[in-house]
């Protein structure tokens, strides 16, 4: 029984990683991409995404409590997961244990961030390219926003070929291998265009 719950646990817990989180985030980087046009067309796409329908029970079910569930048993997989990357230090036993420190970087990034936005907006402040502009232009949450965001990026997607592997998608070494890249792919071009975003607000 206990093994059976901890099955299903893991795959949904793999599974909310890229269906919706890893969406979000994939959506969420686009979005702030705009800055690279300008204040005003960063503000637009803002804009946009704040005024949807029903924002309140969207962001609730989509993104709040999938992430809760995910970060909750992520940290018990981080913390309880034993790392064998000083016997065996092949590229995947590194890519496990990358997976659970940025897990653990990326939550504590989150956790910031909401804060800084989501929270301050519920009190009135509005999250416009000011903000972020403000915020960014100290060098030191320049580098905790970098850091963060790219930990994030790596996280999904590297979770993304776990995903594949976990739900027998990519069973042959072969397929692994083709993935292996895909998710490389999709790291490189998630964090340019994360850098330049960061750029774009303090420049």
């Amino acid at each position: 029984m206990a093994g059976n719950r901890e099955f299903v646990n893991r795959r949904l817990h793999s599974l909310l990683g890229v269906i919706p989180i890893g969406v979000f985030l994939t959506q969420h980087l686009i979005v702030n991409h705009f800055v690279t046009g300008g204040p005003e067309s960063f503000n637009k796409a803002s804009n946009f995404m704040g005024s949807l329908p029903f924002k309140i029970v969207l962001e609730t079910v989509i993104i709040y409590l999938p992430l809760l569930y995910h970060a909750i048993y992520g940290l018990y997989i981080a913390f309880t997961a034993n790392s064998n990357v000083n016997r065996f230090g092949t590229f995947r036993n590194w890519m496990y244990l990358l997976q659970r420190i940025t897990g653990v970087i990326t939550l504590i990034f989150i956790a910031w961030h909401v804060w800084q936005t989501r929270v301050a907006a519920a009190f009135g402040t509005e999250v416009n390219y000011d903000m972020m502009h403000d915020i960014l232009s100290s060098p030191f949450m320049f580098g905790f926003y970098l850091v963060g965001i790219l930990s994030a990026i790596f996280h999904f997607a590297n979770g993304l070929w776990s995903f594949l592997v976990s739900w027998g998608i990519t069973v042959s070494p072969r397929s692994q291998r083709i993935t292996t890249y895909v998710t490389i792919g999709v790291f490189v071009i998630l964090s340019l265009i994360s850098i330049q975003t960061l750029i774009a607000f303090v420049s």
